[in-house]
């Protein structure tokens, strides 16, 4: 991407007074210099984007489905330049570039279809039928606070920031630093669809700074990311008495059964628990096998793994791309080698610092147990842990051993393994599969149970969940009278013989 490409996307933060150096993963050589706003710049961007919504709000919800339409098709026109821009800040393989553009026209394409019907003002059962009616709109919230991560930059912006704008809000989006250009091409490509530039507002900066100050001054907060931040943004919200959802971390499971094919069951895993080099919240850190099966699915899962390409690439050559930063990579070789200094075998992987910076080959480990931080915490990396179960009632006890609930995978017979997903606490969960299979079905809602999360993203409530439901009721003067505590003497009887009517038909 050129310099002045940079430069004119970049031009839409405004002046600020300090800056950061962006890198790019592969190389650690820097991109660009990003500027970083203040709390006051956060709450002015607010206050603009109030005044532009009441106009946008107004405008018929078909009209808004036909931007986000144009919008689907210039995101398929300028695919090959998204996911450059994708892999230029997240190191990721070309694969994985195109699955971020599949989420983000997936949003764009459903979204459009459901909208206007969704958003359509619905007639209720009125308490007392004939006499009395009601209906429901739904009013949109105001401006919505959007922070993304940094890990799926495009699919989860457009996932939170599609809907909120479909449902009639302004959205003021705190995109990562590492991967602001994404953002701000998406955006690009939504004023070209027609989009008043004023409706989304991209702010960046220190999460502490910028991220505050968001969720102080929007009308609600949709946040993505570790679960510490997400108790603190929900916290902040809640004491303002604003609206939020949260998809927070997963100590994700996958369950192999005794029915499974266990060549498909490892490629399962593999498919599941290395997408992205592992950074995605909804990846598989935990795979639970039958005790005697679980040698020989050691031994195909790591050929399989030894197989996979490392590397950068703009065609599809490469399987698995880089670490997105040092962070990333301290984190990962942290909860790894602190495994193995307690006792964990690893049967393949570790840095491959040759390749570049931040490489870390996918990895296998067996023998983790509980006094290891890899056990119970969240790795966000290329790295699982295979178990051993004697009976299916353990496997489930053991999958659902955590405080987090948003992701997990059964492999095995489809009837057997539906019966066991539906005993695993979690917000969604995989057969055969190890997470595309939810993560992809835009019409079912998204999100985690115990500490993984609060309220869903996708589907319908994905879109009303940015609009306040509103009744009104109208009754007619049949009705109409003084409700005072005599007038029961005879409305008493007649709303009682009603009830009974009502209860029969």
């Amino acid at each position: 991407m050129s310099d002045t490409s940079i430069a004119n996307l970049i031009k839409h933060l405004g002046v600020t007074a300090s800056s950061v150096t962006i890198s790019n993963p592969n190389t650690a050589k820097p991109i660009y210099d990003l500027p970083q706003l203040s709390a006051e710049q956060v709450a002015d961007a607010v206050k603009a984007a109030r005044l532009v919504q009441p106009g946008w709000a107004s405008t018929p919800s078909r009209d808004r489905a036909n931007w986000l339409f144009k919008l689907h098709d210039l995101i398929l026109e300028e695919q090959d330049k998204l996911m450059g821009i994708v892999q230029l800040e997240t190191g990721k393989a070309r694969a994985h570039a195109f699955e971020e553009v599949a989420g983000g026209l997936g949003a764009a394409r459903y979204y459009a279809k459901i909208g206007p019907k969704a958003l359509k003002s619905k007639k209720t059962h009125a308490g007392v039928p004939i006499i009395t009616k009601t209906w429901v709109n739904h009013i949109p919230v105001g401006v919505v606070g959007v922070i993304t991560p940094w890990n799926y930059p495009l699919a989860l912006c457009l996932l939170d920031v599609l809907p909120a704008l479909m449902a009639g809000n302004a959205v003021v989006q705190k995109s990562d630093n590492q991967t602001t250009l994404t953002a701000l091409f998406a955006r690009h490509l939504a004023i070209r669809a027609g989009l008043d530039p004023a409706l989304w507002t991209i702010v960046v900066g220190d999460g502490a700074i910028v991220g505050n100050a968001l969720t102080d001054s929007a009308d609600y907060i949709a946040f993505t990311g570790s679960a510490a931040t997400g108790a603190q943004v929900g916290a902040r919200a809640a004491a303002r008495l604003i609206p939020f959802s949260l998809e927070l971390g997963g100590k994700n499971p996958m369950i192999v059964l005794e029915s499974a094919n266990l060549e498909i069951a490892a490629e399962t895993l593999i498919g599941g628990a290395f997408g992205s080099a592992g950074q995605l919240c909804v990846s598989i850190e935990r795979a639970y096998v039958p005790n005697h099966l679980k040698d020989e699915f050691l031994g195909i899962l790591k050929t399989k793994v030894e197989s996979l390409k490392l590397g950068s690439s703009n065609d599809y050559s490469m399987d698995i791309g880089t670490l997105t930063g040092s962070n990333q990579l301290a984190r990962v070789d942290g909860f790894v080698q602190d495994a193995v200094d307690k006792g964990a075998k690893v049967i393949t992987g570790l840095k491959h610092s040759d390749l570049g910076p931040y490489y870390y080959a996918p990895t296998i480990l067996t023998e983790v147990n509980s006094e290891m931080r890899m056990f119970d915490g969240e790795v966000f990396g290329p790295v699982v842990a295979v178990y051993g179960y004697d009976n299916i009632k353990e496997a489930i006890s053991l999958a659902n051993a955590t405080t987090e609930g948003l992701n997990a995978s059964v492999v095995g017979n489809k009837r057997e393994a539906t019966k066991v997903a539906s005993q695993i606490m979690a917000g969604t969960v995989n057969i055969n599969e190890g997470f595309r299979a939810t993560f992809a079905s835009l019409d079912s809602p998204m999100g985690g149970m115990k500490r993984s999360g609060h309220g869903r993203r996708n589907g319908v409530e994905g879109l009303l969940k940015y609009t306040e439901a509103q009744t009104i009721g109208i009754q007619k003067g049949v009705l109409d009278f003084p409700w005072r505590g005599n007038q029961y003497n005879r409305m008493a009887p007649l709303l009682n013989l009603l009830s009974k009517i009502m209860k029969r038909i």
